[in-house]
């Protein structure tokens, strides 16, 4: 009881500090209309096929936390999945077009993933046997996971003789059906497939023509219509799973045609590689992080003006790629770049964001080895529980290391919103107004509903902790493997929001009159 009443003072000693050199902020929030809507499952994690020996820069960080060798039943692992009450996983990754399925009479051989010089991204083709497919599956529904499955779209395909690089022929669909037929008559619940990996524009290892492509969707959709015939509960047909290319993905909308694709996927990894210096730097510069905006106001645009039908997805984003920065992507600090990038994409309607990876690598939102929580898993769980799907536009004139979102609360009135503080010098007092004047914050005292706060801060106030801090209070796993209770500080309405250095605020106002959100 000590122990704890010495944190809350300090914690409160913190924000005492923090007042004396703030700046005063407002922050409008337009709440009479959405700029944009996200799905329920909005934050993703992804599940990835790299073996134990996957290794960049002289690392090796994904251990046996690839699909084929991860401890499914691991009972942290369940509890950060269950935590959710519903997370989206998507398993896949860049490996995935060389996974064939153990089941029906298209595979005989079920090989192991090699080292292979001349392999795509230098392995040997690997193998899903249907006992390791009852096993994920089994997790999935034992914790509510929303699936995602990322289908090969390169086996029987043939490489082109005068481009190395270019596959060409048909898409065959038979080993695909028959995981499907074994999946319908497990009863096991798929959400949606998805086509290839990183196959689109120049393609990432390899790379499919546009057209070809958009025919081998065509036949994906037809084959999930056939075997799923409900309509209500049938999968959802993504892709192309890759980085963007305005005319591929333009070319491929048009020739597959209306209600084929039902979410266009691209991938995110705007911090450039693992083991780049200005990893750190980057993390914590607004004007680099919104450099990315364009692209995702390009998806929204194309996804406008060529497929309406569909949505746009972020299928994957792990911030640095090749396994992401060994002292930086698993920190509190990756929580600026991440929860920035949730913020933002939102902004520009995509449907979901999903955050390579749950488990494997440097970027994992748990740890690779023990399956503790990083920070970002708390930011994570902190934006599904309280940020919903109706997405509000904000404005403030401070400084720009303070970036602000809005979102109608989830499941409950009024607004939540997410204040990051990237600054690791200056700290803001918030205030919070409707830009139609329609609200005055009230008191406690008045009858207000007291505000509810969150204060991500990192442990002894170093930013490459992988240790996280609620109000004051570090977030640890509870005796029996439990993801501890996260709940928020009480505080009067009146008062502004007191947002630290080097911090990250959620804070949700029910007594904001915002229609968007009635």
């Amino acid at each position: 009881m000590l122990r704890m009443k010495i944190k809350a003072v300090s914690f409160l000693l913190l924000m005492l500090l923090s007042l004396c050199s703030a700046e005063d902020v407002t922050v409008t929030v337009q709440g009479v209309t959405t700029i944009g809507t996200t799905d329920d499952n909005f934050v993703c994690a992804t599940l990835d096929w790299w073996p134990v020996n996957k290794c960049d820069y002289n690392q090796c960080p994904w251990g046996k936390a690839g699909i084929l060798n991860l401890d499914l039943k691991n009972k942290i692992l369940s509890n950060a999945i269950k935590a959710f009450n519903s997370l989206r996983i998507r398993v896949g990754g860049s490996l995935q077009d060389q996974v064939v399925y153990k089941v029906g009479n298209s595979v005989k051989k079920c090989p192991h993933f090699k080292r292979r010089n001349d392999g795509l991204f230098g392995f040997s083709h690997g193998c899903l046997t249907m006992d390791k497919w009852d096993e994920l599956n089994q997790l999935f529904q034992q914790t509510g996971a929303v699936v995602t499955f990322g289908l090969n779209a390169l086996i029987r395909r043939h490489k082109c003789k005068a481009d190395n690089n270019l596959w060409e022929g048909d898409w065959h669909s038979e080993n695909a059906r028959a995981l499907m037929e074994y999946t319908i008559s497990k009863g096991y619940n798929i959400d949606s497939y998805e086509l290839g990996n990183e196959l689109c524009g120049s393609g990432v290892g390899a790379r499919v023509a546009a057209e070809q492509y958009a025919k081998d969707m065509v036949v994906l959709k037809n084959l999930v219509k056939e075997l799923y015939s409900n309509a209500t509960t049938q999968p959802k047909v993504l892709g192309p799973a890759g980085f963007y290319d305005r005319k591929w993905f333009q070319i491929f909308l048009e020739q597959s045609g209306q209600d084929v694709v039902d979410g266009l996927t691209h991938h995110i990894y705007n911090l450039g590689a693992g083991n780049d210096p200005a990893l750190i730097t980057r993390i914590q510069d607004p004007f680099y992080l919104s450099q990315i905006a364009e692209t995702y106001r390009d998806v929204e645009t194309t996804v406008k003006e060529f497929g309406p039908w569909s949505g746009a997805w972020v299928g994957e984003a792990g911030g640095a790629y090749n396994s992401g920065g060994k002292t930086v992507s698993h920190t509190f600090v990756n929580g600026f770049w991440y929860l920035d990038q949730l913020g933002m994409t939102s902004t520009f309607n995509h449907k979901v964001f999903c955050r390579q990876a749950l488990i494997g690598g440097n970027y994992a939102l748990l740890n690779t080895t023990t399956f503790i929580p990083n920070p970002d898993y708390y930011g994570a769980l902190l934006w599904h529980r309280l940020m919903g799907r109706n997405v509000l536009r904000v404005k403030h004139s401070g400084s720009p290391y303070l970036r602000v979102y809005s979102h109608c609360a989830r499941d409950k009135p009024g607004i939540s919103l997410l204040l990051i503080n990237m600054s690791n010098k200056t700290s803001f007092d918030v205030s919070v107004i409707n830009d139609g004047n329609l609200y005055v914050e009230l008191s406690a005292e008045n009858g207000g509903n007291e505000r509810e706060e969150y204060h991500l801060t990192p442990k002894d106030g170093n930013i490459q902790s992988d240790e996280m801090l609620l109000n004051g209070s570090p977030l640890k796993l509870t005796d029996s493997s439990d993801i501890p209770a996260m709940n928020p500080r009480l505080v009067d309405p009146a008062s502004p929001i007191s947002v630290a250095a080097d911090s990250i605020v959620f804070v949700t106002i029910r007594d904001f009159e915002a229609p968007a959100c009635s």
